[in-house]
């Protein structure tokens, strides 16, 4: 059997997931199912609307299937069917049960944001921004029943940019780990890869992020908040609460400057500096609610900032 006839099933929901799926179809594999979450409310209308991989799917006329689970043998019972060589999963949302794993003759592979055994878990791209890591990359690992702990096929690292985004960082891992799983399915029916049981050392965990989480502290050094906004953009945002009016931080940059934590030190069409820890944050790119993402210049046209005011501090 040659690479490019295998029966490559996929099993993922949302962007991150499209683009290896949409090369995988570009390379010419059969698809003979497509496995994601359901439709899940959207929009102003909370209307119920299909995730990234599905609406590609349908474009290209694949089966598609909805489980909630996989538990059971009805719900597993359309992956069953589609008779896979292999099970590609990337960012899909769901746990795969042994019963799963065990189902592809060759196995399930995922496609993991992160160079494993650092930042296993959920959130791997902002957790790595937030932690300052110089580099990140993508793992295409072997999976097994553990969160995140199969053997490694391919592993390739990217430097994460000072003006990284998780949005910016997302994309580009996307296409890196398109790429990657093609070359990983090019290479299985033969073999030639050798799966590389993860070190012992070096793990940490990726925790899903939570808009709780989104708040800004000013006793935090200015560094060390501008890589919380970073990581936070595009979601969930981080703001900070100016004259009780939460104020979402799009873009920032550490300066010099010292204050009370959280006084606004400078305001002007440049930027609002605001004292932290240590150093200060020149706010860059600013919404409030009800409005849009904001140049500060803009913004300060909608909503005065006066030098000596204060954000709050979160209890």
């Amino acid at each position: 059997m040659s690479a490019r006839s295998l029966r490559v099933a996929f099993a993922g929901t949302p962007e991150f997931a499209a683009t290896a799926l949409a090369v995988i179809i570009a390379a010419g594999f059969e698809v003979p199912l497509v496995l994601t979450q359901p439709d899940r409310p959207a929009g102003r209308g909370m209307k119920l609307t299909p995730g990234p991989v599905k609406a590609l799917a349908l474009q290209h006329a694949l089966t598609v299937d909805q489980p909630e689970r996989l538990r059971s043998v009805e719900q597993r019972a359309a992956l069953e069917a589609s008779r896979p060589d292999v099970l590609v999963v990337a960012a899909y949302g769901l746990i795969l049960p042994p019963a799963v794993l065990a189902l592809p003759r060759l196995g399930c592979i995922n496609i993991h944001a992160s160079l494993l055994p650092r930042w296993r878990g959920a959130a791997p791209i902002h957790r790595a921004i937030e932690a300052g890591d110089s580099e990140t990359g993508i793992t295409i690992m072997q999976m097994d029943e553990g969160l995140d702990t199969g053997a490694m096929l391919l592993r390739r690292a990217v430097p994460i940019l000072a003006s990284d985004t998780t949005g910016s960082l997302h994309d580009r891992l996307a296409a890196l780990g398109a790429e990657l799983i093609v070359t990983v399915l090019d290479q299985l029916p033969g073999g030639t890869l050798s799966a590389i049981a993860q070190p012992e050392q070096g793990v940490s965990y990726a925790t899903k992020i939570g808009k709780a989480e989104a708040a800004i502290d000013w006793r935090r050094p200015a560094e060390a908040i501008d890589r919380m906004v970073r990581a936070f953009n595009p979601f969930p945002g981080a703001f900070g609460i100016l004259r009780q009016v939460p104020v979402k931080v799009w873009r920032c940059e550490p300066v010099a400057g010292s204050g009370n934590p959280g006084q606004v030190i400078g305001a002007d069409g440049t930027g609002v500096v605001v004292a932290c820890g240590e150093g200060a944050l020149k706010l860059v790119e600013l919404q409030r609610p009800g409005s849009r993402r904001l140049p500060v210049g803009e913004f300060l046209r909608g909503f005065e900032v006066l030098e000596g005011s204060r954000f709050a501090l979160p209890e």
